[in-house]
């Protein structure tokens, strides 16, 4: 039985936490399917059909997305709201009396929302980045590093439309577009189609973090989710970031962005909160929870305040960002993120990410990684 402190640990902090932990979980027996230049091949085909199809089914376009960005404007990605993932921070600006004080981004989460007023999109338009960012404070382990990218992607929409039925209806459409590029690349590349793995769920699996909760009360939430997913091996957890019945929220999510605080009234008359939540997968090859994207139904200028006020940051409402929101200078909108390196990791079958991205890793996880058949890429 878990105590207060296991759960209050899992709320934030994603990554596997040791690597006597990682040496563990890796798996013994890993045959990668593709060797690295048709694994190359098969993530740029993958890349492109995602792009091409998440604009045409959620009726996106791509645009250019920042790297950094002022430190005074508040659009930086806080992602945990606890404090423990702050963005590098430095000046920039050669000859300037006073420099500009940027910072890499986190995630492009809140510069989208305002982008949508930039592009000029309407009601049932929006816009897709190939975004690329630094997360300086995570352990890295097979399915986290520190360089993310994403396709962070943010959409217009109406006061009528902000419900679960909505919600649920774009989630339906970008995992169409998942299983779709699952098809496409098995079709391009013959040996992604292996009997070692089961098919991809042509399905997702809807469930609140309340009803998960109730299956598995004293199970911390990362244990939740790895029972759920043996259940049902492709899922969308509703409602994140907002207390469950044991006093916690089923993770740490930012006050800014998401709304988890909209009350949800059910057709048996049972109250949820949240309109927003996560695409999680099991990964045949770690036999792991793997988690593809966050996303949701973007705060209004009420609910942007309760859900503040609740986290203790209502100094926050001074930022422009923020101001933005409260004087209704940009629009309602969904949005979200989905891990590319994640996406490829998945659909190409790969047991670590360095498998399908490049960045630094420490000699340590290398060496786990090298005696069970997985070279990370340098």
């Amino acid at each position: 039985m878990a105590g207060k402190a296991d759960k209050k640990a899992d709320l934030a902090g994603p990554g596997v936490s040791t690597y006597e932990e990682v040496e563990k979980i890796l798996p013994n027996d890993y045959q990668p399917l593709l060797p690295p230049m048709e694994r190359m091949k098969a993530l740029y085909a993958i890349k492109d059909y995602i792009e091409k199809n998440m604009c045409k089914e959620l009726n996106l376009n791509m645009v250019q997305v920042p790297l950094i960005v002022t430190v005074e404007s508040g659009v930086n990605d806080m992602l945990d709201r606890d404090g423990s993932r702050t963005p590098i921070e430095f000046n920039c600006g050669l000859g300037l009396d006073k420099p500009i004080r940027a910072s890499i981004v986190q995630a492009a989460t809140k510069w989208k929302r305002p982008a949508l007023r930039q592009f000029g999109c309407k009601a049932g338009e929006g816009i897709n980045t190939d975004m690329r960012a630094v997360r300086k404070d995570y352990f890295l382990d097979h399915d986290h590093s520190s360089y993310v990218d994403q396709w962070d992607w943010e959409r217009v929409m109406t006061m009528e439309q902000r419900n679960l039925d909505f919600l649920k209806d774009i989630v339906k459409k970008l995992w169409k577009v998942i299983y779709g590029a699952n098809k496409f690349a098995q079709e391009q590349f013959p040996k992604l189609k292996s009997t070692k793995y089961p098919e991809i769920p042509e399905e997702l699996t809807f469930l609140h973090a309340e009803e998960i909760l109730d299956m598995y009360p004293d199970l911390p939430r990362k244990q939740r989710e790895t029972a759920v997913l043996q259940k049902y091996p492709a899922i969308f957890i509703i409602g994140v970031g907002y207390p469950l019945k044991d006093g916690y929220p089923h993770e740490m999510r930012a006050a800014d962005y998401d709304d988890w605080i909209t009350e949800v009234k059910h057709k048996d008359g049972k109250i949820t909160h949240g309109l927003n939540g996560d695409i999680l997968v099991w990964n045949p090859v770690t036999k792991r929870r793997h988690e593809l994207t966050s996303m949701g139904i973007r705060v209004t200028k009420e609910t942007l305040k309760k859900q503040l006020e609740m986290a203790g940051q209502m100094d926050f409402l001074k930022l422009p960002y923020h101001q933005a929101i409260l004087n209704d200078q940009i629009p309602l909108s969904i949005g979200g993120g989905i891990g590319q390196s994640r996406t490829y990791m998945y659909l190409l079958r790969t047991a670590h990410l360095g498998e399908v991205s490049v960045t630094v890793w420490p000699k340590q996880l290398k060496d786990i990684c090298s005696k069970r058949n997985i070279h990370v890429l340098e």
